[in-house]
C-alpha cells in the first residue's frame, strides 16, 4: 500500500471517482451538476471564457444563484484578464460571488504579475461533489475548436475526500459559511462511503505547502516495481523527480513520458527536449503528442497509483503556482487512465536515436538556451519583490464604497489564505485589467 502523508493529508476511503475526456464530456457533467445543485457552488479557476462554454456556464450559475445556490467564483487575474465587466456584471447581480485572485495593474492593460499564480482548477457542489483535473473553463478545451483544441482530462469525485477538497476552497473566499447548508452540513461531517477509491488530496502553495505534489510523486516513483505513465503537457521537473525517473528505468521498470509535440507555446517543448538524451539514454520510452496541444497533467504508476490534477511538471507548477491534484489508488481507475495513456502513445512519436542525431547545431543552441531558462526560473522569479496576494471581490452595484472587510480568521490548514482581503470595487469596470 501506497502511503502518503498524515493527517488530513492521508487517502480516504469509500470515494467513487469517474475520469473525463476533454471538454465533450466534463462540461455538460459540470453542467448538469450545477443545474440539480441544492445549497452551494464554489468554483476556482484559472481561465474562464466569454465563449461557448463560459456562456454556457455563466447561465447555468445565474439560474442557480436565483433559485437560492450561494455561489462563489474564483479566477485568477492573468489566466481571466481579458474577461468583460458585462460578463461579471451578470453574475453578481445574479448574487455570485466574484473573485479576482492577485489582480493586475491597470496600467498600459498589461500582465505582468506573471508569478504565483492560482493555477488550480476545481468545483465543489453541495459538499458531494468535487471536479478537479486540468481543463480550463473555456472553448479551447472542446476539440470541435479545432486543431488548437487541447488535450486534457478531469475527474469528478464523490465521497469522503470531497469535504476535504471543499475546506481549501472555503479558505480562499473570506465570507464563506456553512450556515447556508442546513441538513446538508451532516453530510460534510460524516461523508457516506460511495465508491472503492482512497483518493488523496494534495494541494501546493507558498507557504506551508510548498512541495506536497511533488513528493506525492517521488513517493509513487521509488516504491514502482512494474511501470511508470507519465503525460504531462509542461516537462521540466526537478533534479529529483527525474532522477527518480531515471533509477526507476535502471532497475526494470518500464518508464514512458508522453509529452507535447504541437505545443501551444514553443518554449516548453524546446527544454523539455533539452532533457530527452538523458531520458532515452537510461531506457525512458518518450513520445510527442501530435494530435493537437497537449494539455494533460496525469500519471500512473504499476497496477493502483494515478494522479490528475492541475499541477505541470515544471517549475511554475512546482515551485511558484498555487496547484492542486488527486493521488487515487484503485486498479479500475488506474487501468482506465493506462487506456487513455495508450490511446495518446498511438497519436504520438517515438523520440528515438535516429531522431536525436539529427538535430542541428541550431536546434541544439535553443535547447541549451531554454534548458537554463527553465532550469533557473524559480531563482529569477525570486528576484522579483514579494508581495501579499489579494482576493478582490468584484461587485455590480455602484453605490458601494470601498472598503476592506475582515481579514479572514487564522487557518491553521491553508495559511497563505490568510493573507487575502477581499475589497469592494465602487466602480464599473471595462475588464479585469481595471480592478
Amino acid at each position: 500500500m501506497f502511503e502518503l502523508y498524515k493527517g488530513k493529508k492521508r487517502f480516504t476511503e469509500g470515494n467513487r471517482i469517474e475520469l473525463m475526456e476533454n471538454g465533450e464530456t466534463f462540461f455538460p457533467q459540470l453542467i448538469r451538476r450545477i443545474n440539480r445543485a441544492e445549497k452551494e457552488i464554489f468554483i476556482e479557476t484559472f481561465i474562464l471564457g466569454e465563449d461557448r462554454v463560459g456562456k454556457a456556464l455563466q447561465k447555468a450559475l445565474i439560474a442557480a444563484a436565483k433559485r437560492g445556490v450561494w455561489i462563489s467564483v474564483t479566477a485568477d487575474s492573468y489566466g481571466t484578464f481579458f474577461l468583460d465587466a458585462e460578463y461579471i456584471k451578470a453574475l453578481t447581480e445574479a448574487g455570485v460571488v466574484f473573485q479576482i485572485f492577485d489582480p493586475q495593474p491597470s496600467w498600459m492593460k498589461s500582465r505582468p504579475k506573471l508569478f504565483r499564480r492560482l493555477h488550480r482548477k476545481l468545483v465543489v457542489v453541495d459538499g458531494r461533489y468535487a471536479f478537479i483535473g486540468g481543463i480550463n473553463l473555456s472553448h479551447e478545451h472542446m476539440t470541435e475548436h479545432g486543431p488548437t483544441a487541447k488535450q486534457d482530462y478531469a475527474v469528478e469525485i464523490e465521497g469522503p475526500v470531497v469535504p476535504i477538497i471543499r475546506e481549501l476552497c472555503k479558505a480562499y473566499v473570506p465570507d464563506a459559511q456553512d450556515h447556508h447548508l442546513g441538513e446538508l452540513v451532516e453530510r460534510l461531517e460524516k461523508p457516506a462511503k460511495v465508491g472503492d477509491a482512497s483518493i488523496a488530496f494534495v494541494a501546493r502553495d507558498n507557504r506551508r505547502f510548498r512541495n506536497d505534489i511533488e513528493k506525492a510523486y517521488l513517493l509513487g516513483i521509488r516504491k514502482a516495481r512494474k511501470r511508470i505513465y507519465i503525460a504531462n503537457a509542461y516537462f521540466f521537473p526537478s533534479f529529483r523527480i527525474l532522477h527518480a525517473l531515471r533509477n526507476a528505468a535502471k532497475r526494470g521498470v518500464e518508464v514512458v513520458v508522453i509529452l507535447q509535440g504541437e505545443p501551444d507555446i514553443p518554449l516548453a517543448l524546446r527544454a523539455a527536449r533539452c532533457l530527452y538524451d538523458k531520458l532515452t539514454g537510461d531506457g525512458i520510452k518518450v513520445y510527442e503528442y501530435l494530435e493537437r496541444p497537449l494539455h494533460a497533467k496525469i500519471a500512473l504508476i504499476d497496477d493502483e497509483w494515478a494522479t490528475i490534477g492541475s499541477s505541470n511538471l515544471d517549475p511554475l507548477s512546482l515551485a511558484l503556482n498555487l496547484e492542486a491534484n488527486v493521488v487515487v489508488l484503485d486498479p479500475t481507475f488506474n487501468q482506465e487512465l493506462f487506456g487513455e495513456m495508450n490511446k495518446l502513445v498511438k497519436a504520438s512519436r517515438l523520440i528515438e536515436s535516429r531522431w536525436l542525431e539529427q538535430r542541428s547545431r541550431v536546434h541544439l543552441m535553443k535547447n541549451f538556451f531554454s534548458y537554463h531558462i527553465m532550469r533557473h526560473w524559480p531563482s529569477l522569479a525570486s528576484w522579483f519583490p514579494a508581495h501579499t496576494p489579494v482576493i478582490r471581490e468584484i461587485k455590480a452595484r455602484s453605490d458601494m464604497d470601498d472598503k476592506p472587510l475582515r481579514d479572514q480568521v487564522n487557518n491553521d490548514e491553508y495559511p497563505e489564505a490568510d493573507n487575502m482581503h477581499k475589497v469592494v470595487q465602487k466602480t464599473d469596470h471595462t475588464n479585469l485589467s481595471e480592478v
